[in-house]
């Protein structure tokens, strides 16, 4: 599409992974300050998140990929590690950028973050401020500066 002779460029989505409400909403307002248009979809818990991702019961996904995912650790149903695993393992997201953004400053979490295939763990900031300055670098990373892999 162009409007006035600039291309316009559809805004990435963002999935976020998060069971906590205060969280969600401290990150959704966060994300929405720095680029207010931005689409960013809510799973309050690992098996939502799939669903997302991959469909429900063996249906096609109806959403399209997210451009990236920022994944806590302690979740319901299935926690962060397991869904990680799942994203890899599938060919469809298997390439897909994942960023642990978690509580936890767990080396052994750190570790095995990494091992399962995580592109990046961050803790989440407490105060607002931070948060703000950490959803800004994030999005302006993996939404804009970084490449990925074509997708099918």
């Amino acid at each position: 599409m162009k409007s006035g002779g600039v291309l316009e460029v559809p805004l990435a989505l963002i999935l976020l992974v998060e069971d906590n409400e205060d969280d969600a909403a401290l990150a959704l307002r966060a994300f929405r300050k720095h680029e207010p248009n931005r689409e960013i979809h809510v799973a309050a818990d690992g098996v939502l998140a799939l669903e997302f991702l991959h469909g429900k019961a063996g249906a096609a996904p109806t959403a399209p990929l997210p451009r990236f995912v920022l994944l806590d650790l302690k979740l319901p149903k299935l926690d962060g590690f397991q869904v990680l695993e799942r994203i890899r393992q599938e060919p469809r997201t298997s390439n897909l950028p994942v960023v642990m953004l978690t509580s936890s400053a767990e080396q052994t979490d750190i570790e095995r973050s990494y091992a399962l295939g995580a592109n990046s763990y961050v803790r989440k900031p407490i105060s607002f401020g931070d948060f703000l300055d950490a959803a800004r670098q994030l999005d302006d990373y993996w939404s804009s500066l970084n490449l990925t892999a074509s997708r099918s």
